[in-house]
C-alpha cells in the first residue's frame, strides 16, 4: 500500500465517506492479493472504486479540498490547441500528469497525486515552465493521455520501435501494395510501416476517412469517424515530406509534381481483409494535404432498418424499389450517405429472377448476383457510355451512381420509360428540389413527370453510443428549434451519450439516416409539366403528407436513437 493510498483512505474515513471496517476489509482483500503473484497488484482506493463503494470524482475533490487546489474539468480531458506541444508524451506518463493550458510562461496540468510536490517540482524544473497544477483522477488522466497522444500505437511509441529495426519489412511492404523492389529498402522501412500504422490505426477505429494536412508549425492528422473529424497522435514535422512522398508513391502518382492536384488509388491488406482507399493529393500553403477515403469492397450490406428507417418509411420504400419502371433518385449532400442506402435497396431487391447492373465511380461494395460496372474516364467509359451500353444487356433494375450531365439524365429517363427500373443520386437540398435540378439539367419537364416516380432526401447523424445511453433533459432553444409540444416532451425520455471507451468519449457509435421521402402522383406529376416552382411543388406535398427531414429526425430524437443538437445541425427549421 502506497503512502499516497493510505493518506487518501484515512481522508476518506476521517469524511465520513467510507465506514472503517469497509475499508479494513479492502485493505485484507489487497494484502491477500499480495500472496498471489497472478493476480494485479491494487491499491485500496482502487479496490473500493471496483465495488462501487466510492466514486473517483469523490477522491478529486477531498484531496482537491485538502490541498488548496481546483478540479480539472469533470468528464473527459480538453486540452487547448498546441498545448499539447509543451509536454512531450513521455513526461506525460512518468509524472503521470496532463497539460491543459498556458498563459505566458505558465503550465496548467491537471495530476492525479497531490502529494507528490517533488513530481510537480522536477516537471517544472525540465519543462523550464511554471506549473500550476489541479486534481483529476487517474481514469481521466489516463484516457487523455491514450487520446491526444495515443496509446501504445502512438507515432513516438511507433518510431523508438522504428530506430531500433523491430518489424518485418517485407511483411508490411507486401501488406501495403504499390510497393516493388526498386522502391522499397531499409532505409524506407520507419516510413512504410509508420504509415502502415496510421492507415491501420484508422481502419480499427471506423474512420471513413484519413487527412494528413501540413500547417505551419505541425503535420496534422485527423480521422472522419461517425462524420466528425477527430485528431489523433500527429507525426512529427520532419517526417511530413516523406509521408507524403511515400503515400504518392502508393497512390501511384507523381511524387515529382507538386504544383497540381492529383488523384490516385492505393490498395492495402488489413486482417486478411482488402481495401481500397481513394487518395487526393492537393497543394497548399504549407505543403500537400492528402486525404484518403476508405472503401471496404466486402463490406457488411446493411438492410433499411439498420440505417434508420421506421417500419413506415420501409414500407413505403419497399413499395417503390419494387415498381416496374420508373426512376427513383436519392438527393442529399456529399457524405451523406446516398450510395449506401442505394446499396441497401439493391440488396433487397436482389433476386434470382432480375437482372441488375449499376454503373459506378468507383465500385465502393461488391454485391453477390450483381453486374457492376466501373466508369473509367482515361479510356472514355463515362456514365453516359456505360449506361446507353448497359441497355444492350437487357436488365430489369439499374443503378447509376450519380446523375451528371444531360446525357446520363437523357439516357435514364428514355431506360425508365422503356420498361427499366432506374435508381440514382442527385446533390441537392431537398427531396422536391429534384425535380427543378433534373429540368435544370436539359431533360424536359413532360419527360420528368412521366418518368420520375419518387425522390428521397438523406442526411446522417450520430446516433448515441448504446454502452453510454442516458437520460438528459434537453435545452429550451433545441425544444423550440424542433417545434415539439407539451404532449411530446412529456411522453420522451431524452437520451445522451455520456462517453466511455466503446465510443471514444464522443458519445455516439455509428450512424442512421434521416429522410424526407418525395412521392410522385397525378397532382405532383401535373404541376411538374406545368414546370411549376419548386416551392409549389414542395406546398402540395406536404400538404399530401409529406415528413420533412427535421420531422423525420424528432421521431429518432424521440425515441432516443440521436440528439436533438445532431438533428438541427444537418437540417433546417421548415417555414411553413
Amino acid at each position: 500500500m502506497t503512502s499516497t493510498d493510505e493518506f487518501i483512505t484515512h481522508l476518506i474515513v476521517e469524511k465520513g465517506l467510507v465506514p472503517a471496517d469497509v475499508v479494513d476489509a479492502a485493505r485484507k482483500k489487497v494484502q491477500d492479493d499480495l500472496v498471489d503473484p497472478d493476480k494485479p497488484r491494487q491499491d485500496v482506493t482502487a479496490v473500493l472504486i471496483e465495488n462501487g463503494i466510492l466514486e473517483s470524482r469523490q477522491i478529486t475533490e477531498i484531496l482537491a479540498e485538502e490541498f488548496g487546489m481546483p478540479i480539472a474539468d469533470d468528464g473527459p480531458l480538453k486540452p487547448d490547441d498546441e498545448v499539447l506541444g509543451a509536454m512531450p508524451r513521455s513526461l506525460a506518463i512518468r509524472y503521470h500528469a496532463f497539460p491543459l493550458s498556458m498563459e505566458g510562461n505558465t503550465l496548467r496540468i491537471a495530476i492525479a497525486d497531490p502529494l507528490d510536490m517533488d513530481g510537480i517540482d522536477s516537471l517544472s524544473h525540465v519543462l523550464q515552465l511554471s506549473v500550476e497544477p489541479c486534481v483529476a483522477s487517474r481514469q481521466q488522466i489516463d484516457a487523455a493521455i491514450d487520446k491526444h497522444y495515443g496509446s501504445e500505437d502512438s507515432v513516438e511509441h511507433m518510431l523508438s520501435e522504428l530506430d531500433s529495426g523491430d518489424g518485418d519489412l517485407d511483411k508490411i511492404a507486401s501488406e501495403m501494395g504499390g510497393m516493388d523492389d526498386d522502391t522499397v529498402n531499409e532505409a524506407d522501412a520507419p516510413i512504410i510501416k509508420l504509415v502502415y500504422k496510421v492507415i491501420t490505426n484508422a481502419i480499427r477505429r471506423r474512420a471513413s476517412d484519413i487527412h494528413l494536412e501540413p500547417l505551419e508549425k505541425r503535420f496534422r492528422v485527423r480521422y472522419r469517424i461517425d462524420g466528425a473529424l477527430h485528431e489523433v497522435d500527429n507525426p512529427p514535422k520532419r517526417l511530413q515530406l516523406a509521408i507524403i512522398s511515400r503515400l504518392k508513391i502508393m497512390a501511384n502518382i507523381s511524387i515529382a509534381e507538386k504544383r497540381i492536384p492529383q488523384d490516385g488509388r492505393i490498395q492495402v491488406v488489413v486482417a486478411d481483409k482488402e481495401l481500397d482507399l481513394r487518395v487526393s493529393c492537393l497543394p497548399t500553403e504549407h505543403g500537400e494535404s492528402i486525404v484518403m477515403r476508405i472503401l471496404d469492397k466486402e463490406g457488411l450490406m446493411l438492410g433499411l432498418p439498420e440505417l434508420g428507417f421506421f417500419s413506415d418509411d420501409q414500407r413505403t420504400m419497399d413499395r417503390l424499389i419494387n415498381l416496374p419502371d420508373g426512376i427513383f433518385l436519392v438527393t442529399g449532400p456529399t457524405g451523406s450517405g446516398k450510395t449506401t442506402t442505394l446499396y441497401a435497396c439493391l440488396n433487397n431487391i436482389n433476386k434470382p429472377d432480375r437482372k441488375i447492373i449499376t454503373v459506378e465511380d468507383p465500385v465502393e461494395y461488391q454485391l453477390s448476383g450483381i453486374n457492376q460496372v466501373q466508369v473509367r474516364a482515361e479510356v472514355k467509359m463515362t456514365f453516359s457510355a456505360a449506361l446507353r451500353s448497359m441497355l444492350r444487356q437487357a436488365p430489369n433494375i439499374i443503378m447509376v451512381g450519380e446523375i451528371r450531365d444531360l446525357e446520363t439524365a437523357e439516357i435514364a429517363t428514355n431506360a425508365s420509360l422503356t420498361g427499366h427500373m432506374v435508381f440514382s443520386t442527385l446533390h441537392t437540398n431537398d427531396a422536391p428540389s429534384a425535380v427543378t435540378r433534373m429540368v435544370d439539367i436539359g431533360v424536359k419537364p413532360f419527360l420528368v413527370s412521366a418518368s420520375l416516380r419518387a425522390t428521397m432526401a438523406q442526411r446522417l447523424v450520430r446516433r448515441i453510443c448504446p454502452e453510454c445511453k442516458e437520460p438528459t433533459v434537453p435545452e429550451d432553444f433545441e425544444l423550440r428549434a424542433l417545434n415539439l409540444d407539451e404532449s411530446q416532451i412529456s411522453s420522451a425520455t431524452f437520451m445522451k451519450g455520456k462517453g466511455c471507451s466503446h465510443c471514444h468519449d464522443t458519445g455516439f457509435r455509428g450512424r442512421l439516416c434521416i429522410v424526407e421521402i418525395f412521392i410522385v402522383n397525378e397532382e405532383i406529376e401535373r404541376l411538374i409539366y406545368e414546370n411549376a416552382s419548386t416551392g409549389k411543388i414542395r406546398g402540395k406535398a406536404r400538404d399530401m403528407g409529406m415528413r420533412s427531414l427535421r420531422e423525420d429526425g424528432v421521431r429518432k430524437v424521440l425515441a432516443g436513437l440521436t440528439t436533438a443538437a445532431e438533428v438541427i445541425s444537418v437540417t433546417v427549421g421548415d417555414s411553413d
